[in-house]
Order: C-alpha cells, then structure tokens, then sequence
C-alpha cells in the first residue's frame, strides 16, 4: 500500500469518526422550546387546553419566561421544583437567594416565581377568610334564613361546604308550590362533587308555618344521606324553615 492510499484511508476513518459522533451529539441535544409541539409549550398548552391541562412544571415554566442556550425553561422550573423537594408548599417558602442557585435563574425569575407564589399564598389566605364556618344547626338557619324566610311557596336550597366546614357555595335547587317542591340528589351531589365539598347541608321552607317533617322529607333525608355515603360527601344537616323557626334533622338525631 503507497503512502498516498495509506493517508487517504486514513481520512476516510476520521471523516467516519467525526460524522458519527456530530450525528450523536445532535441527536442527544435537547428540543429548544420553540421546536417542540405547539401542544407541548406551556403558553401554547395554556391557551388551547386551559391550565388545569398543565404541570406544575410547565405552569412555573411560564413564570420563569425562557431559559438559557443548554437549558429550556421546562427543565428550569423542573430543577426549582426538585429544590423545593416537589412540593409547591416548600418551595413557596425558598427565598430568591435560594432560587438563584440553580445555574439559568436570575434574580428576574427568582423574583418572579417569588412573587406568584406569595399571590397564591395570599389568595388561599383571603379565601379562608371570606368563607363563613358552620359549627352548628344555627350557623346554617342565620346563613341561609333570609332566602327562604316568609316566602309563599316552597324552595329547596343547599349549602356546600368544604372539610372546615367552610361554606363554598349556596345554591337554590328547586322552587315549588304551596305544599310541596322536589328536590333531586342527582342535582344536589352533582353540584356537590363539581365544588370538591366534602359536606352538604339541605334547606327547605314550610310556608304553612308547621316546622314537623313530613314522610317525603324524612324519606328524602334518608336517600340524600345514603348517596353520600357513596360519593363520600356528608349529609350534615337539613333544616326545615318556618318563619323565624327551624328544625334541624341533625339536632333530632334524624341523620
């Protein structure tokens, strides 16, 4: 073999060796954000499923904004979130010195993520606040006496409540005549299960004045009780309105 053969053998193999590698290298590069799938970037993702179709990631990838040459936002706020031990309760509480440590997060998204977290921290706090706790029959009949009191006809009313016994919601089921209005559980627990309550209590007015329950009122007690059970959404209480005066199914030991 000539000297000349010999070295262009030799280039062909390290021509070989470099293309293969080069093609490994690129192959083994992360996606830039704006490669991937419209359905796969967090705005896009936001806009077109809504944000419970998000990760925890992926939402604080958003807030981060963009990420560095090596490293998407994704994979930033995945790095937060694994400093926080994965826990949005933990790393609410790391400081914006803390978030800085990780390399591809400045003091700008430290402080943003910082700053969205304490939005929520102070959102739950309000919530908490502005929620009416139901520790008794008579905490129900004051929230609930001024829809139902002196009408001429009856109405069916129902008040979700959270596992604080918080009130979430207070709804108007039904409306009926004089002696009588209908009160389907199906609606009630639907209800119930879309709010994510744990506990309902039922109203329902008797316009005649007589605070005594009668057999379709037990009878609907025992059967909303019963589909609770099931859904694991406790029936607390129903109460029945008469003017100024309530009976309460809890109180009676009727439940």
């Amino acid at each position: 073999m000539g000297w000349v053969t010999f070295f262009h053998l030799i280039i062909r193999v390290l021509n070989s060796i470099f293309y293969f590698y080069h093609v490994k290298i690129e192959d083994s590069k992360p996606l830039n954000i704006r490669e991937w799938s419209p359905e796969d970037r967090p705005r896009e993702k936001l806009l077109l499923k809504g944000t419970s179709a998000l990760s925890e990631a992926e939402l604080v990838a958003i807030l981060i904004g963009s990420g560095t040459t090596k490293t998407s936002a994704v994979e930033l706020a995945k790095k937060a979130l694994l400093l926080g031990k994965n826990n949005l309760n933990e790393l609410a509480r790391l400081s914006v010195k803390d978030l800085m440590k990780i390399k591809g997060i400045g003091e700008a998204k430290a402080i943003t993520i910082v700053a969205a977290l304490e939005l929520g921290r102070r959102r739950k706090a309000q919530d908490m606040e502005d929620k009416p706790k139901i520790s008794s029959s008579k905490d129900a009949f004051d929230l609930i006496q001024g829809d139902l009191m002196d009408l001429p006809h009856e109405e069916f009313w129902v008040l979700l409540l959270n596992r604080m016994h918080q009130v979430i919601k207070k709804k108007r089921i039904s409306e009926g005549g004089v002696s009588g209005t209908v009160a389907d559980p199906k609606i009630i627990y639907k209800l119930a299960l879309e709010d994510l309550a744990t506990g309902v209590i039922v109203a329902h007015n008797h316009p005649s004045g007589n605070l005594k329950p009668s057999q379709s009122d037990i009878d609907l007690t025992r059967k909303l009780k019963e589909a609770g059970k099931f859904l694991e959404v406790q029936l607390l209480d129903h109460l029945i309105i008469a003017n100024r005066n309530y009976f309460s199914f809890a109180d009676e030991g009727l439940i």
